[in-house]
């Protein structure tokens, strides 16, 4: 069997070609596979700031490049070289008892996550306020807390720092998105061990859950996941969920379990403001803050109007290219580097590329037509969106066509899918992938 560094060395190989060149140097070039066990893959990097952009930006697309080489699906974790800084003790608990202890690995939150570090504003104070709470009185404030907003808000955030907080009162947690609940449930399935999968939450106190969208259409888990919900409910433990729509908005889902939802305190999360944007990137800089560097987070802020994530994105890439060519991160330098990062410029990439590779235009995306032609190209540029950019589903349907988040997270998933089989579909999803990184290197967007 290949190590983790072998492993890591012939997925470098085809990152290379999947991303551009300077995305490959900054942040994949010096990454190292160091372990592999429990379906969990460790990568050290070099830096805090390499290990947030990868988990922030190219996370699903590091997964399924190992997950191909491997031949099973993997959970990617990025850490500091000769440190083990975004991991709890819990998760290296997991790790010491050579990875059989499943109930560490479900408490794994991250502590960079905490209430300090999240930037409270008229944005979002509602759902910090509730979060707050919940976590000094779990299972009686507000139960269950539905924390909804599109991507890059701050809802993982909230997430993981209720799971700090309650684990220092004594608490168990046990934080899970729905991708990871997914595919231990099939595993489960399996090895007909779904009743052993369904006690691992029997006995913890609070059950955080983070994007609840992805188990639209998947009937078995979503019922096993109602029946863990009723049975954390109805013994007063505390649930928290996230998503990025609100139960209203979830047709997919059956009224019964939305109602659920909805029987505790529903809080959405609003794109911040410019002022919230601003102080979110002082927080972040704080350790470094100079005059020149408060123009510069403004002007970061004035080009990034609505995802957090971005925001520290555009920050991160900025101190790294600062780094490594030895100068000051000026305001020239930042509209140099930044020119075409706001939403609409990567949709607009995206649709554009994809039009004219299969012959299309951007309208015939973005229309109500279902034939053939338009379909794949469609659903191709809907996998894009939420690959490249991590567009919410419900902020790509609306951009194409005003279609559903349901109709959405299908063409994702159908795509994800046929990647992996369909090799002419995985040739032609990398080429225009090529391309779009093409003119972003020309405009020096990259």
């Amino acid at each position: 069997m290949e190590s983790a560094k072998e492993i890591w060395e012939r997925a470098l190989g085809e990152l290379q070609i999947q991303v551009s060149k300077p995305n490959y140097i900054t942040w994949l070039k010096n990454g190292q596979g160091i372990s592999y066990q429990d379906n969990i893959f460790i990568v050290s990097v070099p830096s805090i700031f390499v290990a947030e952009w990868l988990s922030k930006r190219l996370y699903s697309l590091v997964r399924k490049t190992l997950a191909n080489i491997i031949g099973e699906d993997v959970d990617v974790q990025f850490v500091v070289h000769g440190q083990d800084e975004l991991q709890t003790p819990l998760a290296r608990a997991s790790q010491a008892d050579g990875g059989t202890s499943s109930k560490a690995r479900w408490n794994r939150v991250n502590p960079r996550y905490t209430f300090d570090t999240f930037v409270a504003g008229d944005c979002n104070r509602l759902a910090y306020a509730a979060a707050v709470e919940v976590t000094e009185k779990p299972g009686h404030s507000y139960n269950p807390l539905f924390i909804h907003g599109s991507t890059g808000q701050g809802k993982t955030h909230l997430l993981h720092a209720i799971g700090q907080a309650a684990t220092r009162h004594g608490l168990q947690v046990a934080y899970t998105s729905a991708e990871q609940f997914t595919n231990e449930f099939v595993l489960a399935v399996r090895q007909r061990q779904v009743q052993d999968f369904r006690s691992k939450f029997r006995d913890i106190d609070i059950l955080l859950f983070d994007d609840i969208q992805f188990l639209a259409d998947k009937k078995q888990t979503l019922q096993c996941f109602f029946h863990t919900f009723n049975e954390l409910y109805n013994n007063n433990h505390q649930i928290v969920i996230t998503a990025d729509c609100s139960p209203g908005e979830m047709a997919s889902f059956s009224n019964k379990l939305r109602s659920r939802f909805e029987c505790g305190l529903v809080a959405i999360i609003e794109p911040p403001d410019f002022e919230t944007r601003l102080s979110i990137l002082r927080a972040k800089a704080e350790a470094v803050m100079t005059p020149e560097l408060e123009e510069v987070l403004r002007i970061i802020v004035e080009k990034i109007h609505e995802n957090v994530r971005q925001l520290e994105g555009a920050l991160a890439y900025l101190t790294a290219q600062a780094k490594l060519s030895g100068t000051k991160i000026t305001t020239q330098m930042v509209d140099g580097l930044l020119t075409g990062t706001t939403n609409n410029q990567d949709m607009r990439l995206i649709l554009q590329t994809v039009a004219e590779y299969f012959d299309l235009s951007v309208e015939d995306l973005t229309s109500k037509k279902r034939d053939r032609k338009v379909a794949l190209p469609r659903q191709i540029a809907m996998y894009l969106m939420r690959e490249e950019s991590n567009y919410s589903f419900a902020e790509i349907g609306k951009n194409l066509g005003n279609r559903n988040y349901a109709t959405a997270l299908h063409s994702y998933e159908k795509i994800s899918r046929e990647m992996n089989v369909n090799n002419s579909l995985h040739k032609q999803i990398t080429k225009i992938k090529e391309e779009m990184n093409s003119d972003k290197v020309s405009r020096g967007t990259h």
